[in-house]
């Protein structure tokens, strides 16, 4: 598979800086704490994965680096720039990073087609090198014979798919994503959707910054997991740097059953024994 036109560093440039900085972030819904001086590091061209249990503030930690929210106390960098220091520092921030949430909003009566030209235009992409590169992330994408109709006409896994293409057509340098492998994905959609993120971040430069309940999909592409427990990251490193934390040599599943949920086991004995 051939990925051409994006507009990455090369992944071998040198930078002190890493791509996004999160410093002593808290966040948190009127009274109800969700993140609490939460600081993690993100090299430029590395894909990083964050786990732990729902309501632990996977998707609340992505939209604070989206700057979708504003946190509490604390703040975020994205290639040295802090978000919503000014204007045109969160301008510049937003040219180079896109953010795709779980459940975007998709335009349902434009076609998608029409949609990832709109996108590309935000993001300030010429034509000729737009045209071409929609033609074939939708062919990646297995979305060719739709992409002249509704979105509205489309199933849950091809609107996941069309989010993705819109999010891959930005050729933004740091992608931020939530659940990108949930939502329906097809086995040839997620196939896809690892091998370009692989490729993007090891011979492109780019950042992916990235949420995902699945131990299976974070162990095969992520250079940095990120484990969340109560609002706080418990361990962030490798794999082996993890399992080293829990003093575990199991899969990522296991390590993970030490460190955010050693009480499932106990439950399901328990389940079982107490059934009739």
């Amino acid at each position: 598979m051939i990925i051409r036109g994006f507009g990455f560093c090369s992944p071998q440039a040198s930078q002190e800086l890493p791509m996004i900085n999160i410093v002593d972030l808290t966040q948190h819904y009127g009274v109800r704490p969700i993140l609490s001086g939460v600081n993690l590091q993100v090299p430029t061209g590395t894909l990083a994965a964050i786990l732990g249990p729902n309501g632990m503030g996977k998707s609340t930690l992505l939209a604070a680096v989206a700057g979708v929210l504003t946190p509490q106390k604390g703040y975020v960098e994205i290639n040295g720039r802090r978000r919503k220091e000014s204007v045109e520092a969160e301008l510049e921030i937003r040219r180079q990073t896109v953010y795709l949430p779980d459940r975007p909003w998709l335009p349902a009566q434009r076609t998608g087609r029409e949609f990832l030209l709109g996108v590309g235009k935000i993001y300030g992409i010429s034509d000729e090198p737009l045209f071409d590169h929609i033609n074939r992330v939708v062919r990646l994408f297995d979305l060719e014979a739709l992409a002249h109709s509704p979105i509205s006409s489309y199933s849950a896994g091809q609107q996941k798919k069309i989010a993705l293409c819109s999010a891959l057509v930005t050729r933004a340098e740091v992608l931020l994503l939530d659940e990108p492998f949930s939502g329906g994905l097809d086995p040839s959609g997620i196939l896809a959707l690892k091998s370009v993120l692989r490729r993007l971040t090891r011979e492109h430069g780019a950042t992916v910054l990235m949420t995902t309940p699945v131990p299976e999909i974070a162990a095969d592409l992520a250079d940095q997991l990120v484990i969340l427990r109560d609002g706080a990251i418990a361990v962030a490193g490798s794999l082996d740097d993890l399992r080293q934390f829990a003093d575990c040599e199991g899969d990522l599943s296991e390590v993970l059953e030490r460190l955010v949920s050693p009480e499932t086991l106990a439950h399901l004995e328990q389940y079982f024994a107490e059934t009739p």
